[in-house]
């Protein structure tokens, strides 16, 4: 479901005579459906940069990213939508929302995107809020109001309404108490078990070793990085 082959990166400094750092060299990665990979290295390894090239916020050097036989390195601008809209989902650790705009709609919104109707989505987002522990006397108020960890569950209980057949997380146990981060373990495995390919950073050791069947040390394609560090 994803595969990269040889993929790399660079940035150039334009306020610096334009100087060309290269970031990323020969990174290789397939995750198979049903699977999840967790992104490990030091810390400016490079796991946060392969995570936005898959998802073509960052346009690679060189290489190919295939989600669903779409390469993400050459698709147009429309593909790339399509592709987040329908088969890549993406649960970053920041919540971004059009303020004013409901918490259940907010979270049921991906499904209407894809074409379901409007009763079944929000009934999906009424289970993950209710599973999540969002108060349903928020659920009419816009999250923009909540509190950080609110805000957190929020945008995780939208980035699993739709059953995306790939996923990127990003520490998506970061800061939540015991209650909540199990709920979120247990809906990354009804994701695999659905077939869902993942991709994941996660420090939460005990989490990843539990959800993730493989690790890959990003700093292996990273020059001048220190090997070895989660």
């Amino acid at each position: 479901m994803i595969e990269i082959k040889n993929l790399s990166k660079t940035f150039t400094l334009h306020n610096q005579g334009g100087v060309i750092i290269p970031v990323m060299q020969g990174a290789e990665l397939t995750v198979a459906p049903g699977k999840c990979v967790a992104l490990t290295g030091a810390s400016g390894a490079g796991k946060s940069t392969l995570m936005r090239m898959i998802y073509g916020n960052y346009l690679s050097a060189g290489g190919s990213i295939l989600v669903g036989g779409v390469d993400v390195v050459t698709a147009e601008p429309r593909e790339i939508m399509a592709l987040r809209r329908e088969v890549l989902g993406y649960v970053s650790q920041f919540l971004r929302v059009v303020p004013r705009v409901p918490t259940l709609d907010v979270v049921a919104d991906p499904l209407l995107a894809v074409g379901v109707d409007s009763d079944t989505a929000r009934d999906r987002a009424r289970d993950l809020l209710a599973r999540l522990n969002i108060p349903e006397r928020l659920w009419s108020l816009s999250p923009t109001s909540f509190s950080g960890g609110e805000q957190q569950r929020v945008n995780i209980a939208r980035g699993f309404a739709h059953t995306y057949p790939a996923m990127l997380l990003d520490e998506p146990t970061a800061s939540l108490d015991a209650v909540n981060r199990e709920t979120v373990l247990s809906l990354i495995e009804e994701a695999k078990a659905g077939g869902a390919a993942i991709i994941g950073i996660f420090h939460d050791e005990a989490a990843r070793d539990r959800v993730c069947d493989r690790e890959i040390d990003v700093s292996v394609y990273t020059p001048n990085v220190t090997k070895g560090a989660a």
